[in-house]
C-alpha cells in the first residue's frame, strides 16, 4: 500500500539512545520502595510507572526516566532508517516512548529535527504507547488519515500502537532490508 505520511518511532528506529537501564530501574525501585507499599524487587522501570502512577508518585519517576533519556541524546547513535527519515518526501512525524526533550534532542544531534514536521513523546500527551493517542496526534498534525499512514517501530509496543491507531505498521528490520 502506498502511504500518505510516515511516522517514525525513536529509540531503536531512528536512533540508539545509551540510557543506563540498569541505574534507571535502581532508582526507580527506590522511588517505589520508599514511597509505596509495593515490592520493586525484580521489576523494571516501566513495569514500575504504572504502580508509581497509582500511589501519586508519577512525576517522581518520570524525572529519573526524562533524566537519563536527556543525558545520553547527546550521544545517541544514527540508525539506518534515519536516512530514509532524512530524505522521505512525504510528511514525517515522530511519535516516542522517550521524553519529547530526549527526542528532540536526539533529533537536532543528527540533523533529523527538521525532517519531523510532529514530535510527540511520552511526555507531551497524558497517555503513553501502546495507548493510541500519542500516534494519533503525530498523525493529526501531519494532516493525513491514520488510514493513510505507515508507523515503522522496532517493537511489539510499536506493533499494537498501530493496530490500536488504525496506521499501517512496518518493522524496522523491513524497512532497513528493503530492495
Amino acid at each position: 500500500m502506498s502511504y500518505d505520511a510516515v511516522v517514525y518511532d525513536l529509540d531503536g528506529t531512528l536512533v540508539e539512545l545509551p540510557v543506563d537501564w540498569g541505574a534507571v530501574d535502581r532508582e526507580v525501585r527506590d522511588v517505589v520502595a520508599k514511597r509505596t507499599e509495593v515490592d520493586p524487587a525484580g521489576r523494571d522501570a516501566w513495569d514500575l510507572l504504572p504502580v508509581a502512577e497509582r500511589a501519586g508518585e508519577r512525576a517522581a519517576v518520570e524525572e529519573i526516566l526524562s533524566r537519563h533519556e536527556r543525558a545520553s541524546a547527546p550521544e545517541a547513535r544514527r540508525l539506518a532508517l534515519a536516512e530514509e527519515m532524512a530524505g522521505e518526501k512525504r510528511p514525517v512525524g515522530v511519535c516516542s516512548l522517550n521524553c519529547e526533550a530526549a527526542v528532540r534532542a536526539a533529533l537536532e544531534r543528527h540533523d533529523l529535527a527538521d525532517s519531523a514536521a510532529s514530535i510527540v513523546g511520552r511526555d507531551t500527551v497524558k497517555t503513553e504507547k501502546p495507548d493510541p493517542e500519542p500516534l494519533l496526534r503525530v498523525v493529526e498534525a501531519l494532516g493525513v488519515s491514520p488510514e493513510r499512514t505507515l508507523f515503522v517501530g522496532d517493537s511489539e509496543r510499536d506493533e499494537r500502537t498501530a493496530e490500536r491507531a488504525g496506521t499501517g505498521f512496518a518493522y524496522v528490520a523491513e524497512r532497513a532490508n528493503r530492495s
